[in-house]
């Protein structure tokens, strides 16, 4: 366990250089940029680890792993991010845990996503996952709603109950216009987040940006970046 703090403990303090870096080459201020630690696949034992080593945001992407292990860390100050594709039977167990889901992308999971944060008396946050490898109306491969589908969208969550809009997700698309254009991917969610806070000016988040490019989303203007391998390490196949 040991050797496992300190392995992390490096590998944060690299990704930390980084955002430093990307920030400085902006002229940004370091505190503009959130890190969201990406512990899916790993155990809770390193969530605790992260805790103790100062990360306050962790994410996962499937919810049979997230549901247990943000129960075995209840006990820690932290948020909790959900940023895979949410099919809406899992919603009740998401909403249970997750502070916010970066996932919105259809009408059909707002409305589930309002009732049970209702129910359970509880505000989830919620971005809107933008597909930039979408046409104007469709869905991405990845989830996602077209650039075109984000005002109704966001009008939709900002008046659900229990829920707070809080911006925009992207994941840089692998085809389209923009596959293996990172930089360019994320100045057009930089410019999708500015017409959306037009009329919502409190969606200010803007989460982009994953290990392999996160210097492109800070340069961008991301809010949020989501690391997971630079901070965990390539976690062995089973088997």
């Amino acid at each position: 366990m040991t050797d496992r703090k300190g392995e992390l403990a490096a590998n944060l303090a690299n990704v930390e250089r980084r955002i430093t870096a990307a920030c400085t080459a902006a002229g940004r201020k370091r505190e503009e940029v959130t890190l969201i630690v990406v512990t899916k696949t790993y155990p809770a034992s390193d969530v605790r680890i992260l805790s103790e080593l100062g990360v306050r945001h962790v994410a996962e992407n499937r919810d049979q792993d997230a549901a247990p292990k943000a129960a075995a860390c209840s006990d820690l100050s932290l948020s909790w991010h959900f940023v895979g594709q949410l099919q809406t039977n899992k919603v009740r167990s998401v909403v249970g845990y997750a502070d916010v889901v970066q996932s919105v992308d259809r009408a059909r999971l707002v409305t589930a996503l309002s009732k049970e944060a209702e129910r359970g008396g509880r505000e989830v946050g919620c971005l809107i996952q933008v597909a930039l490898d979408a046409g104007e109306s469709a869905r991405g491969e990845r989830g996602g709603v077209a650039p075109g589908g984000i005002a109704e969208l966001a009008d939709l969550v900002a008046g659900a109950p229990g829920l707070r809009l809080g911006g925009l997700m992207t994941v840089a698309p692998l085809t389209g216009e923009y596959a293996g254009q990172q930089q360019a991917a994320f100045e057009r969610l930089m410019d999708l987040s500015t017409d959306l806070r037009r009329t919502h000016p409190a969606a200010n988040m803007v989460s982009a940006g994953m290990s392999a490019d996160l210097e492109q989303a800070v340069a961008a203007g991301a809010t949020h970046v989501r690391v997971g391998t630079a901070v965990l390490g390539v976690r062995p196949r089973l088997g």
